[in-house]
């Protein structure tokens, strides 16, 4: 028997039910379901120091367990000293099983480690059904050695959905377990 992550059986056994009764879908083919998880992060230093993209890329590499890929600059912006196709960040794409164990250990091991969390905004939809947030500390994942450090940068998290609207995708997440601080306003 393969191994199948935790929020993976939940979504299957739990989740879809509860929302297809919400939503009164007729097929479970209907039910919004996580397409991938990006997690980006910007090094705005880079033009100074090509070491902060080196260390930006293992960093993402370890957190997300997956090889992170470098953002290349798409124009040369002089009063920044940025020439296109300069390395100034580094990205990854979770799809599949690392996607639902990296939103795993986020939600019950890094979102606790934060400074004074009263969970996450839930105006942060695009009103396609996908969601963003910023990390402002990367050493809030365990896999980061807080000594090996040498700058601490912060990170955005997109969740892409299938969802329609923002409700059926905030009611989503909400089941998946995101820790959200106040009741959204229905429109």
């Amino acid at each position: 028997m393969s191994y199948v992550p935790r929020l993976r059986t939940k979504y299957k056994e739990e989740i879809v039910p509860k929302l297809q009764e919400q939503f009164g879908y007729k097929s479970i083919m209907q039910v919004p379901k996580l397409q991938k998880i990006s997690i980006n992060q910007g090094v705005g230093l880079a033009t100074q120091d090509k070491k902060l993209v080196d260390n930006a890329l293992k960093e993402l590499t370890v957190i997300a367990g997956q090889k992170a890929i470098p953002t290349k600059a798409t124009k040369s912006v002089s009063n920044f000293k940025l020439r296109e196709g300069m390395n100034i960040g580094a990205k990854v794409t979770l799809r599949q099983d690392r996607m639902y164990e990296f939103l795993d250990r986020f939600l019950a091991v890094a979102l606790p480690r934060v400074r004074d969390f009263r969970g996450i905004s839930d105006t942060s939809f695009d009103g396609r059904g996908n969601y963003s947030m910023g990390i402002k500390e990367q050493i809030i994942f365990p896999e980061i050695d807080i000594d090996k450090v040498p700058k601490i940068t912060g990170m955005d998290i997109t969740i892409v959905t299938s969802a329609k609207t923002d409700a059926e995708a905030l009611a989503l997440l909400k089941e998946m377990g995101l820790p959200f601080k106040n009741q959204r306003k229905e429109d």
